[in-house]
C-alpha cells in the first residue's frame, strides 16, 4: 500500500455503525466532497456503517495533488479500503462518483470479494459515451456549467470568491470524467441499482438503462423527477431505495 492510501486520510465517518452487517462506501461527484454524503449516514445508521470518501486536493486534502484519471482514483480508493474487509462493501457514487464506483467495483470482482451492491446516481452507464468538453473551458464558462447543474452548496454558489477557488477541483474532476474510456467487456456480477433524475442533462434515460448490460446480476432503475441533482429533492424516497436493496445484502 502507498504511504498516503491510508483510511484516515481518504475515509470520513460522520456516523459510526459499528455493529452494522453492511459497509456503504459513498463516493463524491465531480468537485464534491466527502462532506455531502453526511446526511445519508446519519439516515442510514445503524442500518449500515456509512463511510464517505474523500477526493485528493479539496478541503483538508487541498494541498494534495489531484487524480486526473478514474481508473488511477479507483485503485487509490480500493487501496484503502483493503483495510475495511471486515464486512460485506456496497458502494454508491453519484455522477463522476458513479463511474469511480463501477471502476472500485471491478477492482473488487478482480480481488473475489465482489461488492455488495452497486447504486449509480446521476450518471450514464461507461458505455453510454459523449464527447465532452467542460474542462477546457475558461473559468466563467466551467463556472457556467457548475451552476447550470446547481451541484454546489447554494451558499458557495453565491460567493464568487469561494466559487473560484474551487475551481481546480472542478475543472480536474471534469477533465476525469470527460476523458474516461470503458474498457469494452469488462462486467460484474453484483445487484446494480441506478437512480435518475427525468430532467437529467448529463444522463438521459436510455443512457442510464444501458447499466444492465454491465452486470450479470440484478438490475433495477428508479426514475425520480427533477434534474442532475434530483438526490437532493427526492431524499426520502433515495434512502428508501437504498436502506431496501442494502437489507437483501
Amino acid at each position: 500500500m502507498t504511504a498516503h492510501a491510508t483510511t484516515s486520510t481518504w475515509v470520513r465517518t460522520y456516523a459510526p455503525a459499528p455493529a452494522a452487517p453492511v459497509r456503504l462506501v459513498c463516493l463524491p461527484h465531480a468537485g464534491g466532497s466527502a462532506s455531502f454524503w453526511l446526511p445519508v449516514a446519519k439516515a442510514l445508521s445503524p442500518q449500515a456503517d456509512v463511510v464517505a470518501i474523500q477526493y485528493p486536493g479539496r478541503q483538508d486534502r487541498r494541498h494534495e495533488p489531484f487524480v486526473d484519471n478514474l481508473p488511477e482514483l479507483a485503485l487509490r480508493v480500493h487501496e484503502v479500503l483493503g483495510e475495511l474487509d471486515d464486512r460485506p462493501t456496497a458502494l454508491l457514487g453519484h455522477s463522476m462518483g458513479a463511474t469511480v464506483g463501477f471502476e472500485l467495483a471491478l477492482l473488487m470482482e478482480a480481488a473475489g470479494r465482489p461488492a455488495a451492491h452497486l447504486f449509480v446516481s446521476g450518471r450514464r452507464a461507461p458505455s453510454a459515451t459523449r464527447h465532452e468538453t467542460v474542462h477546457q473551458r475558461d473559468d466563467d464558462g466551467l463556472l457556467a456549467e457548475v451552476r447550470a447543474l446547481a451541484g454546489t452548496d447554494s451558499r458557495l454558489l453565491q460567493d464568487e470568491e469561494l466559487m473560484r477557488m474551487a475551481l481546480p477541483a472542478v475543472r480536474n474532476d471534469y477533465k476525469a470524467a470527460e476523458t474516461y474510456t470503458w474498457t469494452a467487456g469488462e462486467q460484474l456480477s453484483c445487484p446494480v441499482t441506478a437512480l435518475i433524475g427525468d430532467a437529467d442533462p448529463k444522463a438521459h434515460l436510455p443512457e442510464v438503462e444501458a447499466w444492465a448490460k454491465h452486470t450479470t446480476g440484478p438490475f433495477a432503475m428508479e426514475v425520480m423527477s427533477g434534474g442532475h441533482f434530483f438526490l437532493l429533492d427526492h431524499s426520502a424516497r433515495v434512502l428508501d431505495v437504498i436502506r431496501t436493496a442494502l437489507a437483501k445484502s
